[in-house]
């Protein structure tokens, strides 16, 4: 036997040690952990995959620098895996073996999924099928100049998820061979763990059809999977991602029956029986290797090339003890370096408005773009929309590389928008206000809210510059969606997207307000953004210098002689202003106010001003909502009047909007300039 096929046994034979140190962590969290708990199924089936790309020399990564360049990445989309993934984290050093203590608890950073509050992990996982699309986004990064791979392990009872599938179709179409995902076919779920639900039995030639390398092994022994690994890591690339579905069955590698079921409360004493088989199994792995070192004791190519394996995997061969011991759990990873993400531009280039013409946000967007994205850490995502967000064109015109495209496929958009943002990419995604996918903005912000904690705490991984920076480009809000039906109505997406946590929410009014407003975004750390815009071109109403402030509403009109005031957002304020005129021939003064930002300290003072302040929105009253709560929550005084016009039905019912045209639709909610005057004018009287 030649030597590269002893070395390689050799290795064998020691990443099954190592898987033995691996399955006792995992066994030991769910005795420990606050409600006894572990989904050890899927944990148990994913040790093959995991324990040989952490430990084989496969997968390029620092420790120390999770958030360093260039190096290879690795998502866990099957979420419930954590388990495996935390021993083998613990155990390489990015934090102390006893955060695998106590786990799912309030005090605990290692949750029931994972997320950025645990060293390492860059976004959140759990909701299935997204981790996946993320991996394919850190792939569409990684494939450019400082080229890295990427690796995903993924279950086979998340592929029954649709989104997966925009991933893989994707990924083809982008010949995205730095990409490589491990599918855990361990033929179980939750409701079933012995069985798919939907069956998955022609995966091999799914993924073929959509121009993935495919290899199907036994994941149930590490040679196969460690062949695979090898291959895609040192073959020739042919320009396309690579599957390998790892068959193997739930539980695979623990000895008790109960353990193959998808969650398990782990009691004492099956635990303490389980770990005393696995240390058996151990000894016996580690006796066979003793002994293949025995044999070729005098061969010093082949005990370098194993030491050399032991030490990656954290093994030590010990003379005292005659054996092998771990030497794993020494924490490395260090809080990362800084981020200054600011946008460098010149700001000469951007656009120059004429305040007597209109122009199209999608045009400003366009233009605004062709400065910004010199800086090459901008980088935008359409969803077969880019002719409303004028980003694809914009972006393009500097690097088309980074003005992307996916199709009719917002949730993959919104994934692969998270994975450059989470590289340090000032990201920009669009797509019409009512087709954000909710379940995915809702993983994101969990992740967002994670990072947040993670910078917050001293001890944690994260620094200043690690939030994600993620612009919600929303097109065609309020009425601006006109003839195209209720489906594409942007009248209550402002009310769903504002109970997502940690989004800002702005309503643009005015094209140099958008300038101003994307200046803002590109000063960095803004987060996660949500930025309706108008569709139709719209006249200008401030002037260049006029600085765009988050939280902070602006006057239009006023005059101390006023008796009412309207509050207004978006192409609403433009029918504000013309009420305001109407009026102002009457005789009567009226403040006009765009508040393209919930301005507390501003709607705390309209409450105690003593005059008629109405709401006049062309959405199902966002303003107006969180007027009501907000002056609720702080207990003041009432002294004025108070109403809203908006697209609710009688009742403050939530409606939706038939096709029509503006000024049909604006008529129909009486939120024309005449409507609106006339509701002061009754309500003064």
């Amino acid at each position: 036997m030649r030597n590269d096929a002893i070395i390689k046994k050799g290795i064998i034979k020691l990443l099954q040690i190592k898987d033995s140190d691996i399955r006792i962590k995992t066994l030991k969290q769910g005795t420990s952990a606050v409600d006894k708990g572990i989904h050890s199924g899927g944990a148990l089936s994913s040790v093959i995959p995991l324990t040989v790309l952490y430990y084989s020399g496969i997968m390029n990564f620092s420790v120390e620098d999770p958030t360093a360049e260039g190096q290879d990445l690795f998502v866990l989309s099957k979420g419930h895996a954590v388990a495996t993934m935390a021993s083998i984290y613990a155990d390489v050093g990015y934090f102390p073996e006893e955060v695998l203590v106590n786990s799912r608890s309030a005090e605990s950073i290692l949750n029931g999924h994972p997320g950025p509050i645990l060293p390492g992990v860059h976004v959140s996982t759990g909701p299935l099928g997204q981790g996946c699309c993320v991996a394919q986004g850190y792939a569409l990064a990684g494939a450019e100049d400082d080229r890295f791979d990427v690796f995903s392990l993924l279950g086979d009872g998340e592929l029954q998820e649709g989104i997966v599938w925009e991933s893989v179709m994707f990924a083809g179409h982008k010949h995205l061979d730095n990409l490589c995902f491990i599918v855990d076919r361990n033929k179980g779920q939750l409701d079933r763990s012995d069985k798919m639900i939907v069956p998955m039995d022609t995966l091999e030639a799914q993924f073929a059809s959509f121009g993935w390398n495919v290899f199907s092994v036994d994941g149930m022994q590490y040679e196969p999977v460690y062949d695979a690994l090898k291959s895609f890591k040192e073959a020739p690339r042919n320009g396309k991602p690579t599957v390998i579905i790892s068959n193997t069955e739930k539980g695979y590698g623990g000895f008790s029956q109960f353990l193959s079921n998808h969650k398990i409360t782990l009691s004492e004493a099956l635990a303490d029986q389980e770990i005393t088989l696995q240390k058996q199994r151990r000894d016996r792995r580690e006796t066979s290797f003793l002994k293949m070192l025995e044999q070729y004791k005098g061969n010093v190519e082949l005990s370098d090339a194993w030491k050399d394996a032991a030490k990656k995997m954290y093994l030590l061969f010990d003379k005292k003890s005659n054996g092998i011991t771990g030497t794993g759990g020494v924490v490395a990873c260090k809080t990362v370096p800084k981020r200054d993400k600011r946008i460098v531009f010149n700001a000469d280039n951007l656009p120059k408005l004429d305040s007597n013409k209109e122009y199209g946000a999608s045009d400003i967007v366009r233009d605004c773009m062709k400065s910004f994205a010199v800086d090459e850490r901008v980088v935008s995502i359409d969803a077969d929309l880019s002719s409303t967000s004028g980003l694809q064109a914009g972006v393009g015109y500097v690097d088309t590389t980074r003005a992307l495209n996916v199709g009719i496929a917002e949730a993959n958009m919104m994934n692969i928008g998270e994975a450059y943002a989470s590289l340090g990419y000032n990201t920009w995604i669009s797509t019409f206000c009512p087709f954000f996918d909710i379940k995915v903005l809702r993983r994101i912000a969990v992740g967002q809210q994670e990072r947040i904690e993670a910078i917050e705490d001293v001890e944690n991984w994260l620094s200043e510059g690690h939030v994600n920076d993620i612009t919600m480009l929303a097109t065609a809000p309020n009425f601006e969606t006109k003839t195209n039906g209720a489906t594409h109505m942007g009248n209550d997406d402002i009310m769903i997207i504002n109970e997502i946590g940690h989004v800002k929410i702005i309503d643009v009014s005015c094209p140099n307000q958008l300038i101003n407003i994307m200046k803002w975004i590109m000063e960095g750390n803004k987060g996660l953004v949500y930025v309706r815009i108008m569709r139709s071109p719209s006249a200008v109403l401030y002037t260049t210098d006029t600085d765009f402030v988050y939280g902070k509403g602006y006057f239009l009109r006023s005059s101390e002689a006023s008796r009412a005031v309207i509050v207004s957002s978006g192409r609403g304020v433009h029918e504000a202003l013309s009420a305001a005129d109407i009026l102002k021939e009457k005789g009567i003064t009226t403040d006009v106010i765009d508040m393209p930002s919930v301005d507390e300290k501003l709607m705390k003072e309209l409450y105690i001003s003593g005059k008629t302040v109405v709401f006049a929105e062309q959405n199902n009253g966002y303003l107006w909502a969180e007027f009501r709560k907000r002056m609720f929550n702080n207990k003041l005084n009432k002294t004025g009047t108070f109403f809203a016009l908006n697209a609710e039905a009688a009742g403050n019912r939530p409606q939706y909007i038939h096709s029509a045209q503006y000024k049909e639709l604006i008529a129909q909610f009486k939120l024309t300039p005449e409507e609106i005057a006339s509701e002061i004018m009754f309500t003064l009287l």
